[in-house]
């Protein structure tokens, strides 16, 4: 047996082969599919995104792919979020184990509802919400311009501030606060004058209750900082414990939320953020 990876499976050890199946994007098949892969960390997975899935005929190319996986060393596995029945109905003549999210639920959706659904390709992805399409599209533009404290134009305008050192995870986060939830997201980073005194920098300060801090461990933080200026003042794990440091006291002495994001991905973090701008229950 070859040697442990960090996952805890062996090098030498075969990968099963993963295929997430979209009539869209495939956003949510990789997110429902990886929600249940993950709980399998012995393992090794190969993932390939079959998205826009839009005909029968194409739906016939897949399944050819599927039974050609079937073929090999390892059975493969299948995740789909299809919705056309035709197009489902196709993507099951495969000998391929399919996991089909769309079948799983729809029926019972339906049946408590009391009423049958479209079963319309694309619904969550697609541009039938215009309203709120272009609502994000906004969010996306502001995080860009407001991205690293690039722009202070308009900054009254954003629900979120992140705060942090540079390099802790704001703009990623910035990113998919904008695209997925349409938030107004700006970032600011706090620099090495910021830390001089134990008031905000000031073009935030009076913007304390949309901040929202993000901390991560000193050596995190160094590692991520020599990727990109190795062997720097900047990058020293002194100088990234001391930035830490004092990020966490300014969070701390002015009663501003924070998360470490050494240990979480940006989807959770994002989530934290979001509950921490909803009204709280009354006790």
């Amino acid at each position: 047996m070859g040697i442990p990876t960090p996952d805890g499976s062996p090098v030498d050890a075969p990968a099963v082969p993963v295929f997430f199946l979209s009539d869209s994007t495939g956003i949510s098949a990789e997110t429902m599919g990886n929600a249940l892969l993950i709980q399998f960390p012995e393992l090794r997975f190969e993932r390939r995104l079959i998205p826009f899935i839009t005909t029968v005929e194409e739906a016939r190319k897949v399944v050819a792919t599927l039974d050609a996986a079937m073929d090999g060393p390892i059975t493969p596995l299948a995740f789909s979020t299809t919705a056309v029945t035709e197009i489902r109905d196709e993507l099951h003549r495969s000998r391929c184990p399919l996991i089909d999210f769309f079948d799983l639920h729809m029926t019972k959706v339906e049946a408590i509802l009391g009423h049958e659904g479209q079963r319309v390709a694309a619904r969550l992805h697609g541009l039938g919400d215009v309203k709120r399409y272009n609502a994000r599209m906004a969010a996306v533009e502001y995080a860009i311009e407001h991205d690293d404290g690039q722009s202070m134009r308009a900054l009254d305008k954003a629900d979120v501030i992140l705060i942090a050192p540079s390099r802790c995870g704001k703009t990623p986060t910035t990113m998919y606060l904008a695209l997925q939830h349409g938030i107004f997201v700006a970032n600011y980073p706090l620099v090495d004058e910021d830390f001089d005194t134990n008031e905000l920098p000031k073009p935030i300060r009076h913007l304390r209750d949309r901040c929202f801090g993000i901390t991560t461990t000193p050596a995190r933080l160094s590692q991520v900082r020599h990727e990109r200026r190795a062997n720097s003042r900047y990058a020293s794990l002194e100088q990234c414990t001391f930035e830490l440091r004092r990020a966490e006291t300014l969070y701390r002495i002015h009663k501003i939320p924070s998360i470490n994001s050494s240990a979480k991905s940006v989807e959770e973090m994002s989530t934290v953020i979001l509950q921490s701008r909803s009204p709280q229950p009354a006790a």
